[in-house]
């Protein structure tokens, strides 16, 4: 019964705010599926029916109900290469094979698709969890900036590429102020922002996004005002239009495998970095739509759906995907927060390319600009700049160098960067953490109270310590305030053993945890003798595997 409810919670708890989310977010899917597609080289419709399949999948099987997932740029430009290369394979081949790349790509996509799946199996998802928050802010601002330089791409020139701004500037002002396309577009994108701030502060039943693509589009029709619109764009990056049919089987790749003879280090190296990129994307999505949703959602089942749904774009010719911030955002903010959302979206966006193909292809692109720089204003981590010079001054660098790297590169190199600089960081600090308060006890026995973790980093301070040849015939360590970490310790603690027994001295360790005793046992059976058994040994206990706790912690009784 439990079960049941939750099941319907997450599928939708109102339909009506599901729904408009749903095909505002639909509407913003366009010209992005289409962008990306024209980015990897391949036809608008392989990108339409990638950001469907991605969609519906991980909508109604994904980890997070209320994240978007489609064709992304992250991945896109990964694609690019691998295309190239197969088309110029297809043309040598005895039997010349047209479009190879294409195909080469949905090969491609099955192991995209297995390596996720795998990493769901094993349990890898979780491990997002270990992203610092600098890295999240440096993300989500790095982000934002690709969003924004990536509209600018759909922006008539304001000046013709001629007229230089240093050698004739009064001409350069000249056509920048004659220039009434570029600044009806302005026009339009100002009104679209303006009914997505304004309208919320007078009613909320209805997405701000949809109303106001809805407005515009009807003053551009109905208007007869000549401008960029959804058409005309798929017109001038060499596509034929939204109207296709279904995804079909695309059962001729399995025939193809011998095309890939000597390129098997391309496809697996590519299918990784597709693997890697798409995974980081869709769990720092899920992450940032937890915070805002003050929801949990779960990693491992987010990477299987993931996997899966690359898969079924392999088999069916789309070109995979991950999970869409900027989209995700939207959807969230117009009140979607349950799976039937997200599956409205992919339905609107198939029903878009089977029937709605005419409608669509005059909606103003002006609207769709006009909406996604409101994303990127609403993704901005702006209190960045308030908090930049309170914070330590290494997890300022980290959030500086991944909004850097995320723009210059990528976000998976960006958060992987960031992750090891932030690391490093923890690790030094952790070395210097190490301390000993040593006193002598009635008995004359020396004990070394041991403060501060004991890791690879810190084992040198830690050795530091001791007077090995001075000290007298018996000592003791305590490690009440400390605890062994990793193999690097043990043996630092099998060497500092051997040194007193070398100089014909007893020593003993007290106060380790039943892991750390493990773990010394294992190393060597001297330490049965070593270890001092106490009643206040302390036991560490490791938390619940975090994807079991889906609500705020608020609503669990501690």
């Amino acid at each position: 019964m439990i079960f049941g409810q939750t099941t319907r919670k997450n599928f939708t708890q109102n339909p009506k705010d599901d729904i408009l989310s749903g095909l505002t977010v639909a509407l913003a899917l366009v010209p992005e599926a289409v962008a990306f597609a024209f980015v990897a080289g391949v036809d608008p419709l392989v990108g339409l029916y990638g950001a469907f399949m991605m969609g519906i999948v991980t909508a109604l099987f994904g980890g997070r109900p209320g994240m978007i997932s489609g064709a992304t740029g992250a991945m896109a430009v990964v694609m690019v290469h691998l295309i190239q290369k197969g088309n110029e394979v297809g043309l040598t081949l005895d039997t010349p094979i047209d479009n190879l790349g294409l195909q080469w790509l949905f090969i491609t996509l099955l192991f995209v698709g297995g390596i996720q799946i795998l990493a769901g199996v094993f349990k890898l998802g979780k491990f997002v969890r270990l992203i610092p928050h600098p890295v999240m802010m440096g993300f989500v601002n790095g982000l934002a900036i690709v969003i924004f330089l990536s509209q600018l791409g759909l922006f008539p020139n304001a000046v013709p590429k001629d007229i230089s701004f240093l050698d004739n500037t009064s001409d350069w002002f000249s056509a920048l102020f004659s220039n009434t396309v570029f600044w009806k577009m302005m026009g339009f994108i100002g009104l679209t922002m303006a009914i997505m701030y304004g309208l919320p502060k007078l009613t909320k039943k209805i997405p701000a996004a949809l109303i106001a693509i809805i407005v515009v589009a009807c003053i551009t029709i109905f208007g007869g005002i000549e401008m960029s619109t959804v058409g005309s764009f798929i017109a001038d990056g060499g596509g034929k239009g939204l109207e296709g049919s279904l995804p079909t089987f695309q059962d001729q790749i399995f025939g193809l495998f011998g095309t890939l003879a000597g390129h098997w280090d391309l496809i697996l190296s590519t299918a990784f970095i597709l693997a890697a990129v798409g995974l980081i994307e869709s769990l720092m999505t899920l992450n940032l739509i937890d915070e805002m949703t003050e929801t949990r959602g779960n990693g491992n089942r987010e990477c299987i759906a993931q996997g899966a749904a690359n898969t079924l774009n392999g088999l069916f010719g789309g070109m995979g995907g991950c999970a869409m911030i900027g989209q995700s955002i939207i959807n969230v903010d117009s009140g979607g927060r349950g799976r039937l959302s997200g599956a409205i979206a992919a339905v609107a966006l198939l029903c878009f390319v089977l029937f709605g193909a005419p409608l669509i292809e005059q909606i103003p692109i002006a609207a769709l600009v006009g909406v996604m720089f409101m994303v990127v204003i609403g993704t901005f981590a702006w209190s960045s700049f308030r908090i930049i010079r309170k914070i330590p001054l290494s997890d300022a660098i980290v959030l500086i160098a991944v909004s850097a790297i995320t723009v210059w590169k990528d976000l998976a190199i960006a958060v992987i960067a960031g992750v090891i600089i932030s690391a490093l960081v923890f690790a030094w600090k952790n070395a210097t953490m190490i301390r000993a308060r040593k006193r002598i006890q009635p008995n004359g026995t020396k004990t070394y109270e041991i403060w501060g973790p004991l890791f690879f980093g810190s084992i040198q301070n830690f050795n530091a310590k001791f007077d090995v040849k001075n000290d007298p015939k018996n000592v003791e360590i305590d490690f009440v305030e400390s605890r062994v970490s990793d193999h690097s310790a043990l043996e630092a603690i099998f060497n500092l053993v051997n040194k007193y027994e070398a100089e014909g001295k007893s020593i003993k360790l007290k106060h380790l945890s039943e892991d750390c005793k493990i773990l010394l046992r294992k190393a060597s059976p001297k330490f049965e003798e070593v270890i001092i058994e106490a009643i206040d040994d302390p036991r560490y206990h490791l938390a619940a595997d975090p994807e079991k706790f889906t609500k705020p912690l608020s609503e669990y009784n501690m």
